[in-house]
């Protein structure tokens, strides 16, 4: 398969970059970067860029999908440009920003039956499948309660520029949030209901007042179970991912508690009725993006396809539409 990479603006994009480099199966084909100093930091890299532009890109003779990495509130435009152009595409995340976009990208989706991938990786944690194993094998019985955060530092004047710009970030909940929706579908099974509550709010970014920087949100999953979630630009800078802030997930069942975090490889277990927390280490996860975003172009059974992408993106917009149109914002003049 011929892929073209299109966007280099954030770092994510390079774990994908080498991925597809490493796969037998793919062929980098094609690259193109507006942005002067994305694009010299890519060629730094390794990247060869050999397209003057986005719609010479999607021309290039044979390809046959194209990953995204541009700033947010372009990639929804970016992903259905090239569907319309009959490629099959694959983003970081978000997809997109908006739900009209996602409406489209759907539509076009099944239409020409193309694939979209995305960059939702924290299925691939070595906790993720065999948390996943417990909870579907009946062990913590009836999930009644699910808690999540997934803080990360702000780093203003370290992140990349655009994050701040007007119309490019689309949001901090869809931004951060939709790793952690995503998360707990794979691992429970369950989809989102209904929306309690959701605000968005700045806190941290002192320069740029408009960017809400802090994020939370309570929503019901299947069989009422209930979920809160904190996704808020508050880890205090220098903290980075070497320390057990980020990423932290805990399961009440009925019959016990789950907990696991993005940095460890082990799980708490504690049962109702044992003496000691039950201490599991899951093997590592063989899988990746690339991997299974080739697996549904190829009509392969995998976890993260397509549909999945769809459902997990349209219920984190759903929860960032709703602390957009909620009043929030009242209590940023407390």
């Amino acid at each position: 398969m011929n892929i073209a990479f299109a966007g280099f603006r954030h770092g994510h994009i390079f774990t994908l970059y080498m991925q597809a480099k490493n796969h037998p199966d793919i062929h980098i084909a094609a690259a193109w970067e507006e942005n002067d100093e994305a694009r010299k930091e890519a060629e730094s890299r390794g990247v060869t860029f050999n397209c003057v532009g986005y719609d010479d890109m999607l021309t290039y003779p044979g390809i046959d999908a194209v990953a995204i990495g541009d700033y947010y509130g372009i990639r929804g435009e970016r992903v259905i440009k090239a569907l319309k152009a009959g490629k099959h595409v694959v983003a970081d995340k978000p997809i997109c920003t908006t739900l009209a976009e996602l409406d489209e990208i759907e539509w076009l989706s099944s239409e020409k039956n193309l694939k979209v991938g995305c960059m939702l990786d924290l299925r691939y944690l070595r906790s993720a499948a065999a948390a996943k194993e417990i909870i579907s094998g009946g062990r913590l019985g009836k999930i009644h309660a699910i808690c999540f955060g997934g803080q990360h530092s702000l780093n203003y004047g370290t992140r990349a520029k655009w994050y701040f710009e007007k119309g490019k970030h689309g949001g901090t909940i869809n931004d951060i949030a939709v790793h952690g929706i995503d998360l707990i579908r794979y691992i429970t099974g369950l989809e989102l209901e209904d929306i309690i509550a959701a605000r968005c709010w700045n806190a941290f970014a002192r320069e740029v007042k408009e960017f809400k920087d802090c994020a939370q949100f309570m929503a019901i999953f299947g069989g009422g179970a209930g979920l809160i979630a904190d996704v808020s630009y508050s880890l205090p800078e220098g903290c980075g991912f070497d320390m057990t802030k980020p990423w932290r997930f805990t399961f009440w069942g009925e019959n016990g508690v789950l907990e696991f975090d993005a940095n460890s490889d082990t799980i708490l277990l504690e049962m109702a009725g044992a003496d000691t927390p039950e201490i599991i280490k899951p093997e590592p996860s063989s899988s990746n993006t690339i991997i299974d975003f080739l697996a549904d172009i190829n009509g392969v059974p995998n976890e993260l396809d397509t549909e999945n992408v769809f459902k997990s993106s349209r219920s984190t917009l759903m929860i960032q539409d709703f602390a957009n149109k909620s009043e929030g914002d009242k209590f940023e003049k407390i």
